[in-house]
């Protein structure tokens, strides 16, 4: 089979990789060679599935209820409204992976300039490799102990080295653990789910500590999408590696559906075992595998551990890559993986503080998720939509050209955001004053962030933006 050529102008990711799963992926976040490609559009599917089947998924939905103060059926259409928004510009972003062979945080480059980029780059950086490694390791930790009754340290210390070994070894060992741990865990979730919803109080009233009514609703809708949408800066670095002629509507249907099905499901199942009773905020893992039978809910606790593994060796990884996206030299081969060693243990030691009062700061997290990922998704999308007729030829060595400036994406992003949470957060540690003065509005901040951003973008482009395109 003929060779195809490398597009001129751009970064060429060096070494040899290929479909070998017990080799360290080389490099950093450059373009992988045409020959180098493989898979096909299903595997987004199981790849986005798998590490949303995990009980960080199921918390969003007792949140709604617990936290937030729902009833049920609010819940579910707030969980569904919000997951699908996630979802959806989490499948259309994912078709740029196989078009132009970068991760998603190289082609943020095109409407942040390659500087200007530091900003989500960076801020992926430390929510990826930190932040959501931290939650998820203590997740997963926390079902070990139930489970094994060891301490919570060794337990933490066990899911960590295997979310370390997989995002280090790469994006091959990544794909392939996602592939053979997704009908394990869809097996045993979707008899957890049989039986949870089997046993649930839909119709119940239900007495949250906060919130309630509209607040309550816009709350859940904004941490269902700041769960769904976090892993939208990770979107193109999992189909980046797929042939660049494969079908776009596959690509952006299986990785849409992969994290809303996976989103929607477990966090209605969620919601739906608070109705039932338990301590849903205090012991959340204990309180939720205690609506099963005993065997089963060592099985769902076994499940839990694995699916954080499946959630964190892709935030491990794309963690990493968009450390490395920042304009960083390292002139390492392994660069990547080194990174994705040094954020694995960064990542533990924030886990360890958050082994207690676990479901406060995760409710402050996804907020804090969705406050700058909506203003960056909606730059980055008008951005696409600009350019959606220009030729990839022209767009990729922008990408890695160091004096491409398009300062109009930081402005936008950081107006976008800085607004929406001045005006309309609503949380724990910070509320805006509109949601002050009238708190029935809830938090609408992400909605807000994203037209403000839009909007400005739209403005500043023509103007701020060097023209290289």
């Amino acid at each position: 089979m003929a060779v195809l050529p490398e597009p001129p102008g751009v970064e060429i990711r060096e070494g040899k990789y290929g479909e070998r799963l017990t080799t360290v992926e080389p490099g950093g976040v450059e373009f992988i060679p045409l020959s180098e490609r493989h898979g096909r559009p299903l595997q987004l599917f199981w790849t986005w599935t798998s590490p949303n089947l995990e009980f960080a998924t199921i918390y969003v939905g007792v949140l709604a209820i617990a936290l937030f103060g729902l009833n049920f059926w609010p819940a579910v259409v707030a969980i569904v409204i919000g997951s699908a928004l996630g979802s959806i510009t989490q499948g259309v972003l994912s078709t740029d992976g196989p078009m132009h062979g970068v991760p998603q945080m190289v082609l943020s480059r095109l409407s942040f300039g390659y500087w200007g980029n530091v900003l989500p780059a960076g801020l992926n950086a430390v929510t990826a490799g930190i932040g959501w490694f931290a939650v998820n390791s203590v997740s997963g930790a926390l079902a070990l102990n139930s489970l094994t009754h060891m301490s919570k340290a060794l337990c933490l210390v066990i899911v960590v080295a295997c979310m370390i070994v997989l995002g280090f070894f790469g994006h091959n060992l990544v794909q392939a653990f996602e592939r053979y741990a997704f009908p394990v865990l869809a097996i045993i979730f979707a008899v957890t789910a049989i039986i949870i919803l089997s046993k649930a109080h839909p119709g119940a009233q239900t007495h949250g500590i906060e919130k309630g009514g509209v607040a309550g609703f816009l709350l859940t809708l904004g941490a269902a999408y700041g769960y769904a949408a976090g892993w939208n800066p990770y979107a193109a670095d999992y189909a980046r590696y797929l042939p660049r002629d494969v079908p776009k509507r596959q690509v952006a249907l299986w990785a849409g559906l992969g994290v809303f099905v996976a989103c929607a499901v477990l966090e209605i199942v969620g919601a739906a075992a608070v109705t039932i009773g338990g301590d849903a905020m205090s012991q959340p893992t204990s309180a939720f595998t205690g609506h099963l039978p005993t065997f089963w809910g060592k099985l769902t606790l076994l499940a839990i551990a694995l699916g954080a593994i499946a959630a964190n060796a892709l935030n491990v990884y794309s963690g990493a890559m968009s450390f490395v996206a920042m304009g960083i030299k390292l002139p390492l081969t392994l660069r990547r993986a080194l990174v994705a060693l040094v954020f694995g243990i960064i990542g533990f030691i924030v886990a360890l503080t958050g082994l207690h009062d676990a479901g406060h700061k995760y409710e402050d997290f996804l907020l804090i998720i969705a406050y700058w990922i909506s203003p960056w998704v909606a730059v980055v999308l008008v951005e696409k939509w600009m350019l959606r007729t220009t030729s990839p030829a022209d767009l990729e060595p922008v990408m890695f050209d160091r004096k491409h400036q398009n300062w109009a994406g930081p402005i936008a992003m950081a107006v976008g955001a800085v607004l929406s949470i001045w005006l309309f957060a609503n949380q724990e540690k910070y509320t805006g004053l509109v949601a002050k003065h009238w708190t029935s509005v809830g938090d609408i901040a992400f909605e807000v962030g994203f037209v403000i951003s839009a909007a400005v973008y739209l403005v500043l482009r023509p103007v701020l933006r060097s023209p290289r395109v």
